[in-house]
């Protein structure tokens, strides 16, 4: 964990968030700045600035986050109707926060690019 990490200091529970859940390795919670109805974040309680920042033997802690994913599908009942996952590796593709996570989004209509 760093002092300076709001996703450090929010999986400690030293920072507000709408906690989805929790465990002894993930928190899954709101956006604060949602761009779909529904809008969650997935992390790491370690602290990996970055998908290319892991290391190999972050690779149980990777899969457990992927596990996070699919929870908050099912809790939210996002199977069916489907969501779009996206994690964002570096300021350059939009990363703001330099905490590993994974955007989990449904609701609206999606394009692509």
């Amino acid at each position: 964990m760093t002092t300076e990490c709001l996703f450090c200091r929010i999986a400690a529970g030293e920072a507000p968030a709408d906690v989805l859940f929790e465990d002894r390795d993930v928190v899954a919670f709101h956006d604060i700045r949602p761009v779909a109805p529904t809008h969650v974040l997935v992390i790491p309680r370690k602290h990996i600035t970055s998908l290319a920042t892991s290391e190999p033997d972050d690779r149980e802690i990777l899969g457990k986050v992927m596990l996070g994913v699919h929870r908050t599908a099912h809790l939210l009942d996002l199977v069916e109707p489907g969501f779009r996952t996206i994690v964002n590796s570096g300021r350059g593709a939009g990363q703001t926060v330099f905490h590993l996570h994974v955007h989990v989004m449904s609701g609206r209509a999606w394009t692509w690019p």
